[in-house]
């Protein structure tokens, strides 16, 4: 967890072992990874899964950002989804039987993150302009526009996840 003191992570300088041109996607996405510990750690089985206003719980925000870099990532490289990758998109919003506590689904979202960062400093830096596809549309992207996007998509449910907590807890 980051202490208060702490400059954001992209304040911090270049992380050890990437890229210069991909150290933007590893600030945001160690960004994330301090703030769903910071926002949800501690938060109630009720909080967690909340929707205030028919929003999306936070539980589904943490759930939807590990999937959502495996899929985007999978896409990076070329390949098709998986059948599981394709039902964990269908029940990401689900709590689970027993329901998912708060220190499960950021241990969930961390583990993504982890697994995203770490693809990340595998990237062959030729490959960034390669043509890629994204989804049964077949939509057209590259390399480069995936990760990227992937990083900015995680710290947009991040800030999502900062503001229902606010809701959540009044």
């Amino acid at each position: 967890m980051t202490s208060p003191d702490l400059p954001e992570v992209w304040l911090r300088g270049p992380v050890e072992g990437y890229a210069a041109e991909l150290q933007p996607v590893v600030h945001a996405l160690l960004q994330v990874r301090e703030e769903v510990e910071r926002h949800a750690a501690d938060l109630t089985p009720e909080e967690l899964w909340a929707q205030p206003g028919g929003a999306g719980a936070i539980g589904f925000h943490l759930r939807h950002i590990a999937g959502s870099l495996d899929r985007l990532l999978t896409y990076a490289r070329g390949d098709a989804l998986t059948p599981a990758q394709l039902l964990w998109l269908k029940t990401e919003a689900e709590p689970g039987q027993p329901v998912a506590t708060a220190g499960e689904t950021v241990a969930l979202a961390q583990a993504g993150i982890d697994r995203a960062l770490e693809e990340v400093r595998g990237l062959d830096l030729a490959t960034w302009l390669d043509a890629r596809a994204v989804g049964r549309a077949r939509l057209p992207t590259t390399v480069i526009g995936l990760v990227f996007h992937a990083a900015e998509h995680a710290s947009r449910h991040a800030g999502q996840i900062a503001t229902t907590r606010k809701v959540v807890r009044g």
